[in-house]
């Protein structure tokens, strides 16, 4: 397997959860590189996400919008681009139900707005000696499993449930397009459930953890039986590394953390978790609230991740267990990252969604 370390990258959303724990981590293991983030600090944007990287020769921060093909096609000019890896999207599965119009606009528009302005400067233009476009999807693209059901594969057909799905689906077969056409060397990952630091607490591990320093009820939908594959980010992070540096353009690889979960039994154990680290007199767990299920509610989601492993030597390093309590720990940490963040448009949209307001005091 032959591998070569991306030198300058562009990697759009970088403000967001994943985006920036991923230019966190970059940065830790490529010194000496370039990363350019490109990011149009929406609400689930966060300049304070990245303030660890503020200052350092290698880092630049450009506040833009991916669907602005002019500023895209300057950025990978001028900073002679070779890697773009693109996070940039809408991401709340219950906001794609509430407004699906920004998920079109930004996930479909905005990432063929990035393919044209790939093409534009590495096809059209003097190209660098290598490049490649990474598209990091979601394994919400497949739809939903059953209880036996086999794991998605990278051949499992598409079958998109939400508004947020659909719009992932469109912007993956944009990318494998714009390789088989255009011969833009693209890969894609569709990656499971990641938690972890600096994720919006629109999410359940997040909102949980703040719901019950606050006092306020845990919202599980329906039965609480849904299940997910969960990944710790920083994994997430090594697997991206890991086809950038050896993955065969025109691929996708899945990423899994090998952890699946219910969502209750998720929830269940962050009670544990709290109820060692801040115990309340009672335990955490009576918090837990069934609220009604959201429309179209996906049963189950599994990721095989077997040609990644197979082919780029990709393992999780941290257990569910591990993971949960270190992202507990952060964010009890962490109140003056996520204090900001309890806005008024959060508290709004939290109070719409569930009925009732879980972040404000009655």
């Amino acid at each position: 397997m032959s591998t070569a370390t991306p030198e300058r990258l562009l990697v759009t959303g970088g403000a967001g959860f994943i985006g920036a724990n991923f230019v966190h981590y970059w940065l830790s293991r490529h010194p000496g590189g370039r990363v350019v983030v490109l990011d149009a600090l929406t609400y689930a944007g966060n300049r304070a996400s990245l303030a660890a990287a503020e200052g350092r020769p290698e880092f630049r921060f450009v506040h833009g919008d991916i669907r602005d093909q002019a500023l895209v096609e300057t950025l990978l000019r001028e900073e002679t681009i070779d890697t773009l890896v693109h996070f940039a999207a809408e991401s709340h599965v219950d906001r794609s139900i509430e407004g699906p119009d920004a998920f079109v606009n930004t996930n479909v528009v905005g990432t063929h707005s990035l393919l044209k302005a790939a093409r534009a400067v590495w096809l059209a233009g003097a190209a660098p000696a290598r490049h490649r476009f990474h598209h990091v999807s979601t394994d919400e693209v497949y739809g939903s499993l059953d209880a036996d059901d086999p794991a998605f594969t990278e051949t499992t057909p598409y079958a998109p449930n939400s508004p947020y799905s659909a719009s992932k689906a469109a912007s993956d077969h944009l990318v494998r397009a714009y390789h088989h056409t255009y011969g833009l060397e693209t890969t894609i990952s569709n990656c499971s459930n990641n938690y972890g630091p600096y994720q919006f607490p629109e999410k359940l591990i997040p909102l949980c953890i703040l719901n019950l320093l606050d006092g306020k009820p845990l919202p599980i939908y329906g039965d609480g039986s849904n299940v997910r594959d969960w990944l710790h980010v920083e994994d997430h992070c090594r697997g991206i590394e890991l086809i950038l540096q050896g993955g065969q353009p025109g691929e996708t690889y899945n990423i899994g953390g090998g952890a699946e979960r219910a969502n209750l039994q998720v929830v269940e154990s962050l009670c544990a978790i709290m109820d060692a680290l801040r115990p309340a007199g009672a335990p955490h767990a009576r918090a837990i609230t069934f609220v009604k299920d959201r429309p179209g509610h996906d049963r189950r989601y599994a990721i095989d991740e077997r040609k990644l492993r197979a082919a780029l030597g990709y393992a999780p390093a941290r257990s569910f267990e591990d993971g949960l309590r270190d992202t507990v720990t952060w964010y009890l940490a962490r109140q003056d990252w996520w204090k900001p963040i309890l806005s008024g448009e959060y508290r709004e949209w939290v109070g719409r969604q569930y009925a009732w307001n879980p972040l404000v005091a009655e």
